[in-house]
């Protein structure tokens, strides 16, 4: 018998770009999870101003003369786990394992997240503003970015990170990606030799919801130009070069990989 085919799935990311990873982790993380799964998908441009919640990324799924549209990329997730639209990842994971995935998850998402607005948003506001709003004129460009700056500033203060010095920061930021290159390089001993598969990061045959979120992390910080001192950092770091790039050869072949100089 025969699979019923999947619905038509429309990603949209903020900016067309056609070939390209853009800025967003949550964007990279979903097409990442759609793309573990062989799940076929189409990208569009969309807008926060037209998105459920608000947020980027969202998808509009049609299916069987049905239309719906849905926000969050976590929530995105679950509901195609719901349909069965997607295998659910982490659902033969030990309990003490599936703590562990939430958690790598919870460090990107709640952690990590906040330290990389802190970088682009006000220590390289500019190159932030024009990549994010280069599509608006000028005039009104620099109104909104105001707008999303003092915006940012306001969340990064009533979450905690906007309360530390830069140095501090950084610091933060240095440890969460020393943790993880620590526990990549653990996964790829532990892969055969030779074998230039993807290796996963709870160090199991298949990819697990932390793989596609901390693959999606790594790949935004690796091509973002707002946050130069994410890149240098992530780039000292070989087991999470490695790791990337097998994800990216085996499942973003049609991608134009990021530059490692």
């Amino acid at each position: 018998m025969s699979s019923p085919p999947s619905p038509n799935l429309i990603i949209y990311r903020g900016w067309f770009n056609p070939g390209l990873y853009v800025w967003s982790p949550f964007v990279i993380k979903l097409e990442a999870r759609l793309r573990f799964a062989n799940i076929p998908y189409k990208t569009a441009v969309g807008s926060v101003r037209t998105a459920p919640r608000g947020k980027i990324p969202y998808i509009e799924i049609n299916d069987e003369g049905s239309s719906s549209c849905i926000g969050d990329s976590t929530l995105i997730i679950k509901h195609l786990i719901e349909r069965n639209i997607l295998a659910d990842l982490n659902g033969k994971l030990s309990p003490a394992n599936k703590t562990h995935d939430l958690a790598l998850r919870a460090l990107c998402e709640d952690k990590l997240y906040f330290y990389n607005t802190h970088e682009r948003w006000t220590q390289n506001y500019y190159t932030m503003r024009d990549h994010i709003l280069g599509a608006i004129p000028y005039p009104v460009r620099v109104i909104v970015g105001l707008l999303i700056y003092r915006g940012s500033v306001r969340t990064l203060h009533g979450q905690g990170t906007g309360r530390y010095s830069r140095a501090e920061i950084q610091m933060f930021r240095n440890e969460v990606w020393e943790s993880l290159n620590g526990m990549l390089a653990a996964a790829q001993a532990e892969a055969k030799d030779g074998d230039d598969r993807p290796f996963w990061i709870l160090g199991g045959d298949e990819p697990t919801e932390a793989d596609a979120t901390v693959f999606g992390f790594i790949v935004s910080g690796l091509i973002c130009t707002a946050g130069p001192a994410t890149r240098k950092l992530m780039l000292e770091f070989p087991a999470i070069r490695e790791y990337a790039g097998r994800i990216h050869e085996a499942f973003f072949p049609d991608y134009e990989k990021w530059s490692e100089k």
